[in-house]
């Protein structure tokens, strides 16, 4: 036991430390190659860089922090806008633009980490107050239920099942069954569709056990000397905007690991140092064709569950990550997942999404009797999905497409700073400061 009566990794010995980082890994499993089975982006190098980039964190916040560094869901939209708009241009990649816009992003955390440092976090939380977040968050869920509805149209039947199993889960499970209920979906609806002849595993039988897990051409290092800059600056314009709402859950997730654990590291390290580690390993893993990072709920919940807050442990589930990474026959069984499986997950992720938006408005408390406030909600919401849904699906502006997000966003920002009567304080209540969490 160690001073505070909590459980340490020093005094459970090896084998419970590793089991615990077998856990640790499967929390985060689910929800992490989640991100690339919806967007298409490969498995392997996401689980590398989730593994990568966690270690990085901690690196950068001196290991102080168990925080576990996942596949971003808030990032999902903006990957679906890069890959239509690149679509339409023949024989280009869109993986690697959409690795330039998330790593703009990530700097965009560097550049919010400076700020934190220099004028503290109050200062700066003034130009993103929830009445801006809050419907940011509202209309990258909505833009997205469509392509679920379209995904679940493949087999309504298996995308139900995988619904049932997740809400099932998540309402009445106990212990690690509640901390996972998306891989709980995802795997009994996928053995389902299996036994009923619904999955091809002929890819799975010719995938090699061992391999590397990027390529090449998936990396934002392919477009040296083979770039098209109009389309570059448009994915770079559709991802920015949506680390405005990321910061805002890292913030957040910091908020609830202090809680959890009992000690304040929104203070030591500091956001400035987490927002930092969060902003460089998400531009890392973006260069080479992975997902966007962000801290992950999942393994707060099983921080909480297990009472072993040794960052020591998150750290082997990082390795863990990284060794799954290189298992190309385990990458080709994700590839195989029945198109109704992702449907019924992302049905409700997206949902959730939109949900957490109007979490963050009510628990911060976002007085809707001023018109302050529902203008700049009115114009965030509308210009977000009126320009989403239109015929062209963006903003063209000469050579460059803004995504109806990146207007939303930027029309919210300056209407909340032009705008007389901001009165948003940032760290005045718990539950506002940890109302943004992308997870199930």
């Amino acid at each position: 036991m160690s001073e505070n009566g909590i459980r340490d990794a020093r005094t459970l010995g090896a084998p419970k430390m590793l089991l615990l980082g077998f856990q640790h890994m499967f929390a985060m499993f689910g929800a992490t190659i989640l991100v690339p089975v919806l967007t298409g982006l490969p498995v392997a190098v996401t689980l590398l860089f989730a593994g990568l980039g966690t270690l990085l964190f901690h690196l950068i916040t001196g290991g102080s922090v168990p925080a576990f560094l996942g596949s971003s869901f808030a990032f999902i939209g903006g990957y679906a806008a890069v890959e239509q708009l690149i679509g339409e241009t023949e024989g280009l990649n869109w993986i690697p633009y959409a690795g330039v816009g998330v790593i703009c992003a990530g700097l965009l955390y560097v550049i919010l980490s400076a700020l934190f440092k220099a004028f503290g976090a109050k200062r700066v939380m003034r130009f993103f107050p929830p009445i801006v977040t809050g419907p940011v968050i509202i209309c990258i869920g909505m833009s997205l239920a469509n392509s679920a509805i379209n995904n679940c149209e493949a087999n309504w039947w298996i995308a139900l099942l995988a619904i049932v199993i997740v809400v099932a889960a998540n309402i009445w499970g106990k212990g690690m069954i509640k901390i996972i209920p998306i891989l709980l979906g995802v795997v009994g609806s996928y053995v389902i569709a299996a036994i009923c002849g619904q999955v091809d595993f002929t890819p799975v039988k010719e995938a090699a056990w061992i391999g590397f897990p990027f390529q090449m051409k998936d990396t934002v290092f392919s477009l040296f000397g083979n770039c098209d800059t109009g389309l570059l600056v448009s994915s770079i314009a559709i991802m920015v905007p949506i680390a405005l709402a990321t910061m805002i859950e890292h913030i957040g997730d910091m908020c609830a690991i202090s809680s959890t654990v009992g000690e304040n590291f929104v203070a030591a390290p500091g956001l400035h140092r987490t927002l930092l580690g969060d902003g460089i390993a998400t531009a890392l893993a973006a260069a080479f064709g992975a997902p966007a990072n962000t801290t992950y709920g999942e393994n707060t919940g099983v921080l909480a569950l297990t009472k072993v807050y040794d960052p020591r442990v998150i750290r082997i589930a990082a390795v863990l990550a990284i060794i799954f990474a290189f298992c190309p026959k385990f990458e080709a069984l994700i590839a195989a997942m029945p198109t109704a499986t992702i449907g019924g997950v992302s049905l409700i992720l997206y949902g959730m999404i939109s949900a957490v938006g109007v979490r963050n408005v009510v628990e911060n408390q976002v007085d809707f009797t001023r018109s302050r406030n529902i203008i700049i909600a009115a114009l965030i919401m509308g210009l977000s999905l009126g320009i989403t849904f239109s015929n062209t699906g963006r903003l063209v502006l000469g050579s460059v497409s803004l995504s109806g997000l990146a207007v939303g966003a930027l029309a919210g920002i300056i209407l909340n700073a032009v705008l007389p009567g901001n009165d948003y304080e940032f760290g005045k209540g718990a539950p506002g400061d940890t109302s943004v969490n992308f997870k199930v």
